[in-house]
């Protein structure tokens, strides 16, 4: 097992949540994990980054850069170990940066998995123009005499607050999913496009 904290960069105070994922889990279903557990639709394009290495749902003929199928690699392939850092981007427009740093590496035991421990703060709006728009968003809801305060309240949801984080709504969702655990790797599974 591994427990990851996902910190969406560029934000202060931090948004983050921690999880506990099997090590058998491919990144397909990793991309999944962070999507609930983080907030997000699901709307747009991502990719996740492990050193050299580029990982996604490969297009040949959009992509310039070689992709790995994340549906072909488990996180235990990649030999994460304490400390390493996966990043994963979101929404290549927006540029949701997060940085998925492992805490700790556990035996399987008599964990459910997928499992949020913990997190912090509320995920921004989808489609708000990534960190920088998303801090001028929080300035505007400061400021009812705004002159964009009421276009950008009738945009957002009625309860949205920054603020907010559920644990309790955010395991609902991940307990509702079926997880699939990727099979082992066969040699020249990871197939580069």
């Amino acid at each position: 097992l591994l427990q990851f904290k996902i910190t969406l960069t560029g934000i202060r105070p931090p948004i983050w949540r921690r999880v506990l994922v099997s090590e058998g889990l491919a990144l397909s279903g990793l991309h999944d994990i962070i999507q609930e557990v983080m907030g997000w639709t699901n709307s747009h394009l991502h990719d996740f980054h492990w050193r050299e290495d580029r990982f996604g749902v490969p297009d040949p003929e959009f992509d310039e850069e070689r992709v790995v199928d994340e549906r072909t690699v488990t996180l235990k392939e990649l030999g994460l170990s304490v400390k390493d850092r996966l990043e994963y981007m979101y929404d290549f427009g927006d540029g949701w940066d997060h940085v998925l740093m492992v805490e700790q590496v556990l035996a399987d035991g008599k964990h459910q998995t997928p499992v949020c421990l913990n997190g912090a703060r509320s995920c921004p709006p989808e489609d708000c123009g990534g960190a920088w728009g998303y801090e001028n968003l929080l300035e505007i809801l400061k400021d009812p005499t705004h002159k964009e305060y009421e276009e950008w309240r009738t945009w957002l949801p009625e309860d949205f607050d920054p603020e907010r984080f559920d644990l309790a709504e955010v395991n609902s969702g991940l307990s509702v999913r079926q997880w699939t655990i990727a099979p082992p790797s066969r040699k020249g599974r990871r197939k580069k496009v």
